[in-house]
């Protein structure tokens, strides 16, 4: 493996790990947004407030399976490491 295959994995994994994250907030945001329109309230921490809230739930829950995928990535990137240094 090259470097420009180390830079592909590594963002393979960012997006991997990111994006239910972001995918999550985003749900969350539509919902609260519809429900701003329909009540006509505007406030701006009744967006803020329940994405974090939510957000930081499904991070805590997804934690294992995002722990096991940056352990894999790092030791294959001990693997290759041991592999440049010979």
């Amino acid at each position: 493996m090259d470097l420009i295959g180390i830079a592909e994995n590594t963002v393979k994994i960012i997006l991997i790990l990111g994006m239910p994250s972001l995918i999550v907030s985003m749900v969350i945001g539509l919902l609260i947004s519809i429900f701003q329109a329909v009540t006509q309230v505007s406030d701006a921490s009744l967006s803020f407030v329940p994405k974090m809230i939510f957000v930081s739930v499904f991070v805590l829950i997804s934690l294992p399976w995002m722990g096991d995928h940056i352990s894999t990535y790092t030791k294959d990137l001990w693997d290759i490491m041991l592999v440049f240094g010979k």
